[in-house]
């Protein structure tokens, strides 16, 4: 008994699987679903009285055998049509398929070819089971996402291919996965953290904060690639592959949040990046951010930061590790944290959790909740190491969490999903649970020992002392207009009042680091009992803004292999020239690579 020829009826296989997107030319199943191929024998026909069969997997180094293998034809036969079943516990990954035929007492073995079994968010045996067609659809499969940055108040977007089906993306992931093993698991003969979510995600978060894409120094970027150059995590992640995995120069949180998306998603992981604004990064106390300023209103740079905005990255899987029997968003963030003990990277963090404030419950879910509600305290350096106390707000941190809508490019807040409403009874009762585990002197303490505490970084804010004083934007940024800000004073008490203030503007990147003070002034107001002032200050856009709009549009209508046109215009809304451009061009089957025109 021999064969003739194996048909792996991959088409049909990967359009059943929701792999076609990968092309069809490969067998790339999920687990807990049956995949079928047909084997044709020559000579003569099947004979169950003198043959039998039997198959291996092999994975990498290590051999399995399949847990249910099933053939069905008509008898007398030539062809057999054998279905198999990847259990829902099957390890993710490139595995081997091996064929034993025993006929008259003679063994025939043949290696049918190597196969890839993925994570399978349509099994509802799956801890990455996603009931909803329209959820699966846009964390899975949808390869186009946006990403948000800017203010609370004033949010912007931009779109990223996620591009987690672009050809050889699904080799470099499991490249990932195999150094991922040695880098962070150590040695494991079987494996078999590779059927767990929750041990691939670590492993995932792992590689992309340590091993994938580095951050700058001090923004500095002359050795590498400024982060708001990516436009996708294809790039990115074959740049990592083709240099022997060396890491990627540079990124920022939102492409390394996406480059995980990625990954996730292609691994069958239903993932989405999603944006924290006033997020605090510290190395001392967690739930407390301090800001130090000088005389001048000057930012100054200290051990914590406020970054205007901060990406991670959720994961939608069931925490067995946790007893959960149906899956939820996980927190996973690659963004290298400095912890004064080392960097690390923080999750799977269940996001219930982190609202109950259940900090004992998960990975590194202190800093996670302390990015969504610290208090942030201003201190004035007055030399030689001394400050005083300016302010105490527990208002700014984790402002308008948000994430691309399902189906739609429309943003979706998830504020609620992480917070109770500030100041509510739900909202204080987490802070207590969270601060009694992150302070351990108050483990416990009764709730007014930690009030207490907590009114100790309270100082006078300008209210005690009878003023009333806010800023408020005249009109929305836009580039290459000027910002005009209208200063607002008011005196609450009868006496009159004779003040002096320091004004500053200064250029701050998106993660806190302050930079040029390009404007300052200084100004005496006098305001009588109960009198409002209004002051403009108008911040020319010269001084600290230079950029370009640009347009494109397709000639014609795209039709598959056709050649197709697009045109390309620009506008300077500066009243100067601009020199030096470049325009970085990227397209899902369009290009190889990204094209740079300068």
């Amino acid at each position: 008994m021999c064969w003739l020829y194996v048909d792996l009826n991959c088409p049909h296989n990967c359009n059943a699987h929701n792999t076609h997107y990968f092309g069809t030319d490969k067998q790339i199943v999920r687990r807990g679903q049956a995949f079928n191929f047909y084997v044709n024998f020559q000579n003569r026909e099947w004979d169950d009285s003198r043959d039998s069969i039997s198959f291996s997997v092999e994975t990498g180094n290590h051999l399995q055998a399949t847990q249910r293998c099933v053939w069905s034809s008509p008898s007398p036969y030539r062809c057999m049509n054998i279905t198999v079943f990847p259990p829902t516990n099957a390890c993710i990954g490139r595995h081997i398929l091996n064929m034993h035929v025993t006929s008259c007492d003679h063994t025939y073995d043949r290696c049918l070819g190597d196969f890839y079994i993925l994570f399978n968010p349509w099994c509802a045996d799956d801890p990455v089971y996603m009931y909803n067609q329209a959820y699966r659809k846009e964390y899975v499969l949808n390869e186009q996402g946006i990403l948000y940055e800017g203010a609370h108040k004033h949010i912007t977007s931009r779109p990223w291919h996620f591009g987690q089906f672009e050809d050889s993306i699904l080799d470099i992931c499991l490249k990932v996965l195999d150094m991922g093993a040695n880098y962070h698991l150590g040695s494991d003969p079987d494996s078999s953290w590779r059927s767990d979510p929750v041990q691939v995600s670590m492993v995932v978060n792992h590689m992309v904060s340590e091993c994938i894409m580095k951050l700058p120094q001090n923004n500095d970027y002359l050795r590498g690639t400024k982060p708001l150059s990516w436009n996708g995590s294809v790039p990115i992640l074959q740049q990592w592959y083709k240099s022997r995995c060396w890491p990627v120069r540079y990124g920022d949180c939102a492409s390394l949040a996406s480059v995980m998306c990625t990954v996730m998603r292609c691994l069958g992981i239903p993932s989405r990046v999603v944006t924290n604004f006033c997020s605090p990064h510290r190395a001392e106390n967690p739930l407390a951010i301090n800001e130090l300023f000088d005389s001048t209103g000057k930012t100054l740079r200290g051990k914590d930061s406020l970054w205007s905005y901060h990406c991670w990255n959720e994961s939608w899987m069931a925490r067995r590790d946790l007893n959960q029997c149906c899956g939820d968003w996980q927190c996973l963030d690659p963004t290298p944290l400095d912890t004064g003990r080392g960097s690390i990277c923080c999750g799977p963090t269940w996001v219930r959790s982190i609202k109950d404030g259940e900090l004992d419950m998960d990975y590194d879910g202190h800093h996670m909740f302390a990015r969504l509600n610290a208090v942030c305290v201003g201190w004035l350096s007055q030399g030689s190491g001394t400050k005083t106390k300016l302010y105490s707000d527990t208002w700014p941190c984790g402002q308008s969490v948000s994430t691309k809508s399902v189906g739609s490019d429309l943003r979706e807040d998830i504020t609620r999903d992480y917070k109770y409403e500030l100041g509510s009874l739900k909202d204080k009762e987490a802070f207590y649970k969270a601060y009694r585990r992150i302070h351990s002197g108050y483990c416990n303490a009764p709730n007014s020992d930690i009030d207490r505490e907590l009114a100790s970084l309270h100082s006078p804010y300008l209210s005690d002392a009878g003023i009333a004083m806010r800023f408020k934007m005249v009109n929305c940024p836009v580039y290459g207009q000027d910002i005009c800000l209208q200063w607002v004073l008011e005196n609450l008490r009868k006496e009159p009042k004779n003040m002096n203030f320091n004004l500053c503007a200064q250029v701050m990147t998106y993660n806190g680091c302050p930079l040029d003070q390009f404007w300052k002034d200084n100004m005496n107001v006098i305001l009588g009992p109960r009198e409002g002032k209004k002051h403009w200050q108008c911040l020319i856009h010269s001084s600290w803004s230079k950029s370009s709009c640009v347009f494109h549009q397709l000639l014609g209508q795209p039709r598959l292999h056709v050649p197709c046109t697009a045109e390309i215009s620009f506008c300077n809304p500066l009243q100067e020239d601009l020199r030096s451009c470049v325009l970085n061009l990227e397209g899902c089957g369009l290009f190889k690579e990204t094209k740079t025109i300068e």
